[in-house]
This record gives structure tokens, sequence and C-alpha cells, in this order.
């Protein structure tokens, strides 16, 4: 059978859901998206329509997937051995402008990809899964306290999460849908100092006992005070409350000072990402 391609993420998720949920720490972002675009619409992220598809043998469980959201890099979950070749054949006419996945798995598509389209590649964000082994709260905790964030907060944070997207190199989006979305499932948590936020964090729906820890941002005028670790703290601890099993998150590879910071909270390295950019 080799790689299948669906334009549903009703089947994609029929399918392959099994193979991305029997590790959900490894498979966190293709997980996380294919669910929020089955809730919250396949536009949800893009007006383009979305791709996806997995990898099986005739006689075999699934044991690879992918999705890709226009205008993001194609996201893979996993490549079997030797098969990224038949993969790009199979997205050969589709602009993809670059690929994320693990750092084999990408560079692998990203060679198969540029023999056979001739497009050249520049190295993207490097970046590192941890999960969390044991919850290790800053001490001493600074000043304030967190709190859920409610619909009063929208514009704070719509404005914070286009900061946070500038921070991180992030095309710019609209990020009003995805603001709504978290504050829907109360997944937005503020750290105020005297009433006032200093800080978030989120995190992404529950998915096979797994969340994600998001957005975590601070403004410049406010960072070095411990906040962002404070709420981190106050998000994992809560999805902990809530029942995960497993609490994720992600980290440049290029900034040590939070590779550093969640390692004192208790988190442990899995793996490592890659983006590839593909240029003309």
């Amino acid at each position: 059978m080799g790689w299948q391609i669906t334009l549903s993420v009703d089947e994609f998720l029929a399918t392959a859901g099994g193979f991305l949920r029997s590790r959900p720490v490894e498979h966190t972002i293709l997980l996380t998206v294919a669910t929020t675009l089955q809730i919250r619409g396949e536009h949800h992220f893009a007006e383009a329509d979305p791709i996806f598809g997995w990898f099986a043998t005739a006689d075999g469980p699934v044991d690879g997937a992918f999705l890709h959201t226009p205008p993001y890099p194609l996201l893979l979950a996993a490549v079997p051995e030797d098969s990224a070749p038949q993969l790009a054949e199979l997205l050969a006419g589709r602009k993809l402008p670059g690929v994320n996945g693990r750092t084999a798995d990408a560079d692998a598509f990203a060679g198969a990809w540029t023999r056979l389209t001739g497009a050249a590649i520049a190295p993207g964000l490097q970046s590192r899964l941890y999960r969390l082994d044991k919850l290790r709260p800053p001490v001493p905790s600074p000043a304030g306290a967190a709190r859920v964030a409610g619909d009063g907060d929208r514009n704070l944070l719509v404005e914070w999460f286009h900061a946070f997207q500038r921070d991180i190199g992030e095309p710019a989006r609209d990020v009003e849908d995805l603001v709504d979305d978290m504050l829907a499932y109360r997944g937005l948590r503020l750290w105020e100092v005297e009433g006032k936020p200093v800080a978030m964090a989120g995190t992404t729906r529950p998915e096979a006992g797994m969340v994600r820890v998001v957005a975590v941002y601070t403004p410049r005028d406010l960072r070095g005070r411990g906040y962002g670790g404070a709420v981190t703290t106050a998000v994992t601890r809560a999805a902990l409350d809530a029942g995960a099993e497993d609490v994720v998150l992600f980290t440049d590879l290029a900034n040590p000072t939070s590779n550093a910071l969640y390692q004192r909270l208790g988190y442990r390295p899995v793996e490592d990402r890659s983006v590839v950019e593909f240029t003309a």
C-alpha cells in the first residue's frame, strides 16, 4: 500500500488515529492539529484545503503519518525507512515551504524533495521535545498568582499572541480564532501581580492522556523576574490535576535560557525536531 492521501480529517483520524494515540508524546503536534481541525473545521488554520496521509503495508498496521495545512511546512509524525521518496512523489504537485519532523525524518524527506523538484534547502527552527518527569516549582516563587483567562482578556491575549509569534519567527497569521478556541476550553492562564497580567501560557486539549504546554510568553519589559516559570508551573499543575498522564512542551534549541528553565521545572528531553525550509 505505501503512502495514502485523503482530504478528509475524519477519514485520516479513523485510519491513523490509533497510530498517533499509541505514542501521543512523540506525535503531539500532528495529533493535536488534526483533532483541532476535526473540532473547529478544516480551515481553522488557513483558507487553503489541508491534506492528510498515512503509511501502511498491505498486511501491516499504520506506522507513518503526515498532514499539510498551507502555508505551513509539511508536518510529519513518522517516516518509515526508505519511504520518503514515495511521499515526495505523491506531493510533487503541491507547494511546500518546508518540512517539520523528527530530525532524521525531516532530513530524509528534504533530501528526497530536493532531488525530485530541484528545490534548494535551508535550515529552519531546531526544537527539542520535553516530557514532564516530576514537577519542581520554582523556588522562590515570584510575586503574584495564576488565574484562568476569560473573555475579558481577549484583546490582551490577541496582542500577546501576535508578539509571541514575532518572537519565535512564526509567520504572521490571524490569531483571533486561535485565542477564541483556547478560551472556549479554558486553555489559557495568566500570571498576575497586583491585578496586572504579566505573563501567559496555554495548553492544548487533552489527547490520549497527553497535554502540551504552548504559548509561554512574557512581555520583554517584564522578563527576568520568574513569571514565565511560574505560569508554566501553573498550567502544568492544572493539566496534572485534570488527569493528564503526559505533559509535554517544545523549546527552541537556540534558546539556552528556556531549555534550562524547563529542565529546572522537571521536564526531560525526549527527541529533537527540525524544520527544513524549501526555496526555489
